[in-house]
């Protein structure tokens, strides 16, 4: 019996090598698909071979990461509940999907995730093998064993396997997209986060300038200098995080029924989304612009709950990839610390004309014109309460 892990390294998928083995005797085949985290990948193979693994495979996926998934969440101003920018619920369908393509290579139906039974993870991993792999037979030791962190590191020490020095303290996922850290007090909303949970923020510099240039919504460029998005998104994430912007502490309503505690890191994330946000209002008619919102927010929701092979989320995907054709110009950003703000913005596809908004200059409706405006405008208003107020 072969059983395809999903590993990240981390110390419920490390346990896991070992429980599978010993509750199945099976060979545990380890996957670990490079999504943009930084780790260790040699000590990484060498820990899931310490815990058991009987063959390890390493996948770089970050290019079709960012091709297939990153993208689309900047085209869609992804961001769940208005702050979280689904760095990690973009992965786990990749994940998936290349653990699928491990077993089926392995001859194999049986697959396993490090998930737990009050995780949205569970939901993406499950419902994203589901619809790869129908016929397979999905493990999930951390729904099955009912050990606590406590137990989980009391059972690697007792067999003598590595784990990573931070396990027992905060579980984080890592992606290109992103950093979420749970675990220790962070479980405690009145908690401040303790300054040794994050990485990806810790300052250095007051704060920093960038302009980054979009076409047809995805950023190529920084500064003036073409990059292609994974480097543009390493660099962004190095300057905005740099001045301790991209955290996000926040109560999420999670897919599994009840509300959390999640913080994230996503300097690149939030600066990128919030810029192509401000260059979709320059454009947009108002009716496109309204309309949009409506669409990214359904998008976010689907991908979040792990419905990414959901019909829907992919006729609305291709719904803003067709409105982006419009997205190009120019956005300048400042970070510093908490804060982010536009300082200007440019596009050769705006209807934004100087000569019409400007109040120093150029064209005024005559006062006639302005009266008939206001009087159609406000008249189903205006009528309604006239009504109501006599039948009162």
């Amino acid at each position: 019996m072969k059983i395809i892990l999903a590993y990240s390294g981390g110390l419920d998928t490390t346990v896991s090598i070992r429980w599978l083995k010993e509750k199945y005797q099976a060979d545990v085949i380890t996957v670990t698909v490079d999504v943009g985290q930084v780790d260790d990948f040699k000590k990484l193979e060498e820990r899931a071979y310490s815990a058991g693994a009987s063959k390890h495979y390493m996948i770089d996926a970050k290019e079709e990461f960012v091709k297939g998934f990153v993208t689309y969440d900047i085209i869609m101003n992804g961001l769940y509940e208005d702050v979280y920018p689904l760095s990690t619920a973009l992965a786990r369908p990749l994940i998936a999907e290349k653990i699928v393509e491990v077993a089926k290579k392995e001859g194999t139906e049986f697959v396993a995730h490090g998930s737990t039974s009050k995780g949205n993870d569970q939901v993406r991993f499950d419902l994203a093998v589901m619809s790869k792999m129908p016929n397979a037979k999905i493990i999930a030791p951390a729904r099955i064993w009912g050990m606590t962190r406590q137990d989980e590191v009391k059972f690697a020490e007792e067999r003598g396997i590595q784990i990573k020095l931070e396990s027992s303290k905060y579980s984080i996922d890592e992606n290109l997209w992103g950093r979420s850290i749970e675990g220790d007090v962070i479980s405690d909303p009145s908690v401040e986060v303790p300054e040794d949970a994050f990485e990806l923020t810790k300052r250095t510099s007051d704060k920093s300038r960038m302009v980054i240039e979009f076409d047809k919504g995805i950023p190529v460029s920084i500064n003036g200098k073409d990059l292609d998005l994974v480097t543009l998104i390493k660099e962004v994430n190095r300057i905005a995080g740099s001045t301790g912007f991209g955290r996000v502490d926040h109560i999420e309503n999670r897919v599994v029924g009840f509300k959390s505690r999640e913080v994230y890191e996503v300097p690149a994330a939030l600066v990128l989304i919030a810029a192509h946000k401000d260059l979709e209002k320059m454009i947009y008619t108002p009716l496109e612009f309204r309309f949009k919102k409506y669409v990214d927010s359904q998008w976010s929701d689907l991908v979040y709950q792990g419905l990414w092979y959901e019909p829907l989320r992919e006729t609305l995907q291709s719904t803003g990839e067709g409105m982006n054709k419009w997205i190009m110009g120019k956005v300048e950003v400042e970070v510093q610390g908490d804060g982010m703000r536009i300082i200007g913005r440019e596009s050769i596809n705006s209807p934004y004309s100087d000569k019409v908004a400007s109040y120093n200059k150029g064209w005024y409706p005559s006062d006639e014109m302005a009266r008939g405006f206001i009087e159609m405008w406000g008249m189903h208003s205006l009528l309604a309460r006239k009504v109501r107020s006599d039948a009162l």
